[in-house]
């Protein structure tokens, strides 16, 4: 590390709940400072008051403890967070992940929708030293709200190492998110059903953690050849990328496309929509469709499996999206002179 941990700058992330993209912000951040986390999440079950207590008395804990707070997404943990901060002088970088200035009433999704949490939203936007955006697309949703000069896009980072191709590719098509009701319309299920319906001699896969009781739904309208993997582990769902040929994401709308990045790692061929932040994601090394045009995505199916376009969407990802350009970004903003 170089230095003595006297000198060292000391960082306190608060999260919501663990995931991945956050735990590999925490292991960027150990390489180089002293860090404490606080999860939110670690306090579910607990009774309204006594958890709103215990969660900002850990917060205000750890702003006083570090030089600057770190905040994975813009919700009621960086409000308090930001807000104590600002009031004790010390900096903060708060990241934006896409949901909370999201405003799509069609489909009854965004944080921008609850009146309380937008002005919550706008206060960190424009309070925070830097926002951290996860693709060009959210900054500009972004700066939608408010016109700031500290908003710094900083691609979410892939494991290349981790996500690496298996031996040989099948002709197998795949998608990977949480199921449930909301989620057939947000990340496309419908269309890549009926995308299956029309290809009945291709293997499909839908494959994720089953949240509601949609997943009756898609049962009884699944063809038979989709098959459902329901609640993988993380070493499942690696094993399914290694196998695909192609990889969908046919969302309505997404900020970055994590799930996308891993399979294209593992040199999978995308087939995306024309939605938010997918085109970026992909670049030039997969297939780009109409939100929802199940004939469109059939065919790009089709030509995705003819191609052979996956190592150049794994060389896409190591170039654009690898974690160490990420924890390059990061630490490079951290290191400025404070605001």
């Amino acid at each position: 590390m170089g230095q003595q941990n006297e000198q060292q700058k000391k960082i306190f992330l608060v999260t919501p709940s663990p995931s991945t993209f956050t735990k590999r912000d925490l292991e960027a951040l150990r390489q180089e400072y002293l860090v404490r986390e606080a999860v939110i999440s670690n306090y579910q079950g607990r009774n309204g008051l006594k958890r709103s207590l215990l969660i900002s008395f850990e917060i205000l804990r750890g702003v006083l403890w570090a030089d600057l707070t770190y905040s994975w997404f813009a919700h009621n943990h960086s409000y308090l967070a930001v807000m104590l901060a600002n009031l004790l002088g010390k900096r903060t970088i708060v990241v934006i992940g896409g949901y909370e200035v999201a405003r799509v009433p069609e489909i009854g999704y965004g944080a921008l929708l609850n009146p309380k949490l937008a002005k919550r939203v706008n206060y960190i936007i424009q309070n925070a030293d830097h926002i951290l955006a996860v693709s060009e697309f959210n900054k500009r949703e972004i700066l939608n709200q408010c016109e700031r000069r500290h908003v710094a896009v900083v691609y979410n980072g892939i494991d290349c190492a981790q996500f690496n191709p298996g031996e040989e590719k099948e002709e197998l098509v795949i998608t990977v998110c949480q199921i449930s009701r909301n989620n057939i319309t947000l990340k496309g299920l419908d269309t890549f059903l009926n995308a299956a319906k029309l290809l009945p001699d291709l293997r499909f896969a839908i494959i994720g953690r089953v949240l509601d009781g949609s997943i009756e739904d898609l049962k009884r309208d699944a063809p038979p050849n989709i098959e459902l993997v329901l609640f993988p582990s993380q070493d499942e769902i690696l094993r399914w990328y290694r196998r695909a040929k192609v990889y969908c994401q046919l969302s309505y709308r997404e900020s970055f496309g994590v799930a996308l990045a891993e399979a294209m790692s593992c040199e999978c061929v995308p087939v995306v929509t024309d939605r938010g932040a997918l085109p970026e994601v992909v670049g030039d090394v997969g297939f780009v469709v109409p939100y929802s045009d199940v004939e469109a995505t059939a065919t790009a199916i089709v030509k995705a499996l003819q191609s052979d376009g996956g190592r150049v969407a794994r060389v896409r990802v190591e170039k654009e999206f690898s974690l160490e350009g990420r924890k390059q970004k990061i630490q490079s903003i951290i290191e400025e002179n404070p605001v």
